[in-house]
């Protein structure tokens, strides 16, 4: 019930991020193209599966991840573009819906986030009351038709001591991003700033940390950018559809 009840409350115009939200229940990123923009997009998941993992592709605005939601109004935030530009940031996207739109429900890494607690390791974004820090990188995705761009991440601080686990508990979950893509030094991912995330919020990280970054749904919202495709509707960043899935049936 937690999930329809968070969702309800998104559609009656709660707007926050959903980390940490229904710990136990799956997350995912959205993207709506045009029909004709449909193949290539679901190209360009199965071409780079680490940052861009297909839950489910749906000709409409509903889903058998989440039934009785409308993906047109029960995520906390949305994105629309046109021609690779931001044009509007509502937070209900009805208005906007195109009947030749083909949603893709992109797995998310808050999903692992619960198992990751419970092992005893924290998720500072979660603890501050932040949305989770994201970047752009510089690693090219695989292009996909017309689409192309560069992997995004999301970064947790992870303690010395505690990456070994974080990447192991994680990696068990390959469908919602899996293992870390890349930890410790930033630069080499061509991040040169982690207090000035391209999506999402600044934490903190001890010196005692380590930065850990693991791939990002985000990564299709670059790909729109660069690709300059026509028309989209996406997740704001950190603002997730929150499903009914246990977070255990993408666990392996």
């Amino acid at each position: 019930m937690i999930a329809a009840q968070l969702r309800s409350s998104f559609r009656d115009g709660v707007v926050r991020p959903t980390a940490g939200l229904a710990p136990g229940l799956a997350q995912a990123n959205l993207i709506a193209v045009p029909r004709e923009w449909a193949y290539d997009m679901l190209l360009y998941g199965q071409r780079n599966p680490r940052p861009c993992p297909v839950l489910d592709v749906t000709s409409s605005w509903t889903t058998p991840l989440a039934p009785g939601a409308d993906l047109r109004t029960d995520l906390p935030l949305y994105r629309v573009w046109e021609d690779g530009a931001l044009v509007a940031s509502p937070s209900d996207v009805t208005p906007h819906w195109r009947d030749d739109l083909v949603a893709f429900l992109i797995g998310c890494s808050f999903s692992f986030e619960a198992a990751l607690i419970a092992a005893g390791i924290e998720m500072r974004h979660i603890a501050l009351g932040r949305n989770v820090p994201m970047y752009r990188t510089n690693v090219a995705c695989r292009p996909a038709g017309r689409l192309h761009g560069e992997m995004v991440v999301s970064m947790r601080p992870i303690p010395a001591g505690q990456v070994a686990l974080a990447t192991t508990i994680s990696a068990r979950f390959p469908d919602v991003h899996g293992a870390p893509v890349h930890i410790g030094d930033p630069a080499s991912l061509g991040i040169t700033d982690l207090d000035s995330p391209d999506f999402g919020d600044a934490v903190p990280v001890a010196s005692t940390e380590v930065p850990v970054f693991w791939a990002c749904g985000v990564t299709p919202q670059v790909a729109v950018m660069a690709s300059g495709v026509p028309y989209a509707i996406t997740h704001a960043p950190g603002h997730m559809l929150i499903t009914d899935v246990p977070d255990t049936r993408y666990q392996v």
